[in-house]
This record gives C-alpha cells, structure tokens and sequence, in this order.
C-alpha cells in the first residue's frame, strides 16, 4: 500500500479507536492520525507474531482494518497512560 493509504487508514482507524474508547484525550487529529497508523503497524505486527498470518494485505481486506483498530486502541490506551495525568501548571 502506499503512504497516502497509511494515512487515511491511520485516521480513519484513530477515530474509530477514540469512537470506541470514549474520553477526553490531551491529542488533536495530528495525534489521532500518528496514533492510527502506528496503531496499524503494530496490529500488522502483532498479527504476524502472534496468529502467523499476514494481517496487513491490501487497503480494502477487513484483516488490515481489524489490525489497525486494536493497533490504535493499544496505542491510545498507552498514550492515555503516559499523558493523561499530566496537569497545566
């Protein structure tokens, strides 16, 4: 896939992980996006190690769109963790 489909899956599989796990997050759609597509990466990779398939196959295969969703929903849990108890002094 190319890098204009890793963006558009990365967003679209950020809001669907924020849609999924409502909250205020401290993150705009820049985070949202970052978060989508490492989330996408990493749901790819848990998908080779763990079930020894390859999840990430083309822009339309529902397996791509499952892993990027846990992948972000992993990611933004993690981000909640570290930045979400951060206060404005």
């Amino acid at each position: 896939m190319g890098v204009i489909a890793w963006i558009l899956i990365g967003l679209l599989a950020g809001i669907i992980a924020k849609a999924l796990m409502p909250g205020k997050d401290p993150g705009g759609i820049i985070i949202t996006m970052l978060i989508g597509i490492a989330g996408g990466l990493l749901g790819g990779w848990l998908g080779k190690v763990i079930f020894g398939v390859d999840s990430i196959d083309g822009f339309f295969d529902l397996s791509t769109w499952i892993a990027a969703i846990i992948g972000s929903l992993i990611l933004l849990a993690l981000y909640r963790v570290f930045t979400g108890n951060r206060r404005h002094a």
